[in-house]
């Protein structure tokens, strides 16, 4: 488990040992205030890492309530062996069984929540002073993969947005590094998701129509491990084009029902 002391912003990260190809070095788990302090997504359910949230936490005077911004088991599997070592203390979530249901704008103890659908129907950033916790809207490296939910693409680029116009001065994504240049990184994940688009519509165009095409003609540098990633946020550009009245007839649709990846990195 790797600790990140941002004192000046009053935040510990944790990070998991949970790394591989879709989670990068791992997942991050932040702690935000003292007194008490509030957790943000206890991270996968493993003992060495709940050990080391407790430990903190009772170094900080205590829980006040866990916020997820999503519910994909490596940032919410943690969930419940935090809550019934600090005595059932309260869960805000975007769905599922939790507390407080949260929505853009909610407050919860310290944390303010922004909708920042895409990644997942349920994903929310949540901001803590000049610091947002991004969960996986925004990761410290790469980019990250889109659920063909309903308006997901549109939201996403809103979210994304809504981000961009706060005074942020630092970024705690849900994996990778710390982002110290808050603008920067979400201009780029704001061009990287229309630059997709681009190379997509410019594919249409010239007459591809399969998914194998549609991937190789917009998707070109993506591995193979990552290539059912690719297929997801194809589907998610896919409907937004369908929504605007941009995209073709015959085109190949991924089928939906079978994209069931938990937490690629695209």
């Amino acid at each position: 488990m790797t600790r990140t002391d941002l004192s000046q912003y009053g935040v510990v990260g944790l990070r998991a040992a949970n790394p591989g190809p879709f989670t990068l070095s791992g997942t991050n788990t932040w702690i935000v205030g003292s007194d008490p302090a509030w957790l943000v997504d206890p991270g996968p359910a493993l003992g060495e890492h709940r050990d080391g949230i407790v430990a903190e936490l009772g170094r900080r005077g205590g829980l006040g309530g866990i916020a997820l911004t999503h519910d994909h088991h490596d940032h919410a599997d943690g969930v419940a062996a935090i809550r019934e070592r600090f005595g059932g203390v309260p869960l805000a979530a975007g769905r599922g069984p939790a507390e407080v249901r949260l929505g853009d704008g909610v407050r919860f103890g310290s944390l303010r929540a922004v909708a920042t659908p895409g990644h997942a129907a349920d994903h929310f950033s949540f901001i803590y002073g000049r610091a947002a916790l991004t969960g996986d809207a925004v990761l410290g490296e790469g980019s990250v993969f889109i659920a063909p939910d309903p308006q997901s693409l549109t939201g996403y680029l809103a979210g994304l947005r809504k981000l961009r116009a706060l005074e942020l001065e630092v970024l705690l994504p849900g994996h990778g590094p710390v982002v110290t240049e808050p603008r920067t990184k979400l201009d780029q994940y704001i061009s990287h998701r229309l630059e997709r688009e681009r190379r997509l519509v410019a594919a249409l165009e010239l007459g591809a129509r399969s998914v194998d095409e549609l991937l190789d003609a917009a998707w070109t540098e993506v591995p193979e491990v990552l290539r059912p990633a690719a297929t997801v946020t194809l589907a998610a550009h896919l409907d937004k084009l369908a929504d605007e009245g941009r995209l073709p007839a015959g085109v190949q649709r991924p089928v939906k029902d079978s994209l069931t990846l938990s937490e690629p990195n695209l």
